[in-house]
């Protein structure tokens, strides 16, 4: 080679380099235009069903996962008994009640028809007698002795329902009795039926149990002709499917159509699946378990945010030192796509200039965690720690420093 090169005459070695080089250069900027190749993250539409409205909620994140008309009120039949049970522990929450008090059935209540545990006034029941049958069987009988045990009246107990409605955000829901039978100003909406079971799960995990039985018998209830207690049976037949699911509560009425609230547990995520207004009782379960599986299979919970590490330094002036650790005082807990975790952005805002001194618990700047444009979790940061003011000769040279880079900007 080295004698090649010594046979070439200075031209044809100018002319060498120059390819060389423009060779090079070439390499260099194809490199700028290879495009980014990021990881293919395919997610199918939701499950397409045929029912009035549906919504598919994580119960953790409260992340809305699918939906159908999810705000539209609808006759929720049935499934108003989960406002009746959530009033019912409240009462005994706060002592108004106890479970073994016992209960006086009125000819009223015994009367109401539809689904029953069969409840007449010379029976003595209790408290817990009626959850479990308003539960487990619901009971349009034990709902309405409660009612009238813990308010006086179905009406008065409507009232209650109500106020605990609106404390909750639910924002079209309005209940005038609570079994669920048909009346015009008695409706609620898939949403609402969501975040009132993922409610009652966080907030009085001691009675969820009760939406997993698969059967109850009430002592009192004999069946005539075997002289046993009548046995009967869950109907949300999605209990016997999949040992995943462990509740919540089927409704039914010729107006309302076939309801479903259905929750899941899997892999320490938990959704919640509503259905209304299907046409049987096979499309309502199917139609739930769709929407649960399809949560399982494409999404997954991640923390975006940590409130144990740092997100980095920044500049401080005036202090006695002169950077700061940024961190966040919130764990942010979000469901996403599988698949989409290392294509998240972290994007870090400086509410600059940081001047000292800084404490714990005001905010220096703001992290916003990005995909595709979309803000998917944000939150302020904070000092790390205490930041001093600086000595004397320290906070002059830094304010004069400000000053200039001030009067040039």
């Amino acid at each position: 080679m080295l004698w090649f090169l010594e046979i070439m005459d200075e031209d044809s070695l100018k002319q060498t380099d120059y390819k060389i080089n423009m060779s090079a250069l070439f390499i260099v900027i194809m490199c700028f235009f290879i495009p980014k190749v990021n990881a293919i993250v395919i997610v199918p539409k939701a499950p397409k069903i045929d029912v009035v409205s549906y919504v598919l909620l994580d119960a953790e994140t409260g992340s809305i996962i699918a939906k159908l008309e999810e705000t539209k009120p609808v006759k929720p039949a049935s499934i108003t008994k989960l406002m009746t049970a959530y009033t019912t522990f409240h009462a005994l929450k706060e002592g108004q009640v106890s479970l073994d008090d016992p209960v006086k059935i009125s000819k009223n209540a015994s009367s109401i028809g539809g689904s029953t545990m069969f409840l007449n006034p010379y029976m003595d029941v209790t408290i817990e007698d009626l959850i479990q049958g308003m539960i487990i069987v619901s009971g349009n009988d034990a709902s309405v002795a409660l009612a009238e045990h813990l308010a006086g009246s179905e009406d008065t107990f409507a009232e209650y329902m109500n106020m605990y409605a609106e404390a909750l955000g639910l924002k079209n829901s309005h209940y005038t009795n609570a079994s669920g039978l048909d009346d015009e100003e008695h409706y609620a909406s898939a949403l609402d039926m969501a975040l009132l079971a993922s409610q009652i799960i966080k907030e009085f995990p001691e009675y969820f149990h009760l939406y997993s039985e698969r059967s109850y018998s009430f002592d009192q209830a004999v069946d005539p002709t075997t002289k046993q207690p009548i046995l009967q049976y869950n109907r949300n037949k999605l209990l016997r499917r999949d040992a995943s699911i462990d509740g919540m509560k089927t409704g039914y009425t010729q107006s309302a159509g076939y309801c479903l609230v259905a929750t899941a547990k899997k892999n320490q995520m938990r959704f919640i699946a509503v259905v209304t207004g299907a046409k049987s009782a096979d499309d309502r379960n199917n139609s739930a378990y769709a929407l649960l599986n399809y949560g399982f299979r494409f999404f997954e919970n991640k923390k975006l945010v940590d409130n144990s590490v740092s997100y980095g330094e920044a500049k401080v002036w005036k202090g006695a030192e002169d950077t700061v650790g940024l961190v966040a005082h919130q764990e942010i807990i979000k469901t996403i796509t599988k698949g989409t975790l290392k294509e998240i952005q972290r994007k870090i805002e400086i509410y600059e200039p940081l001047i000292a001194p800084l404490n714990l618990d005001k905010a220096i700047g703001k992290l916003s965690m990005v995909y595709n444009d979309e803000v998917l979790a944000e939150t302020p940061l904070y000092a790390e720690k205490i930041i001093k003011e600086d000595s004397l000769w320290g906070w002059l040279y830094d304010s004069a420093i400000l000053l200039l880079n001030k009067t040039e900007n």
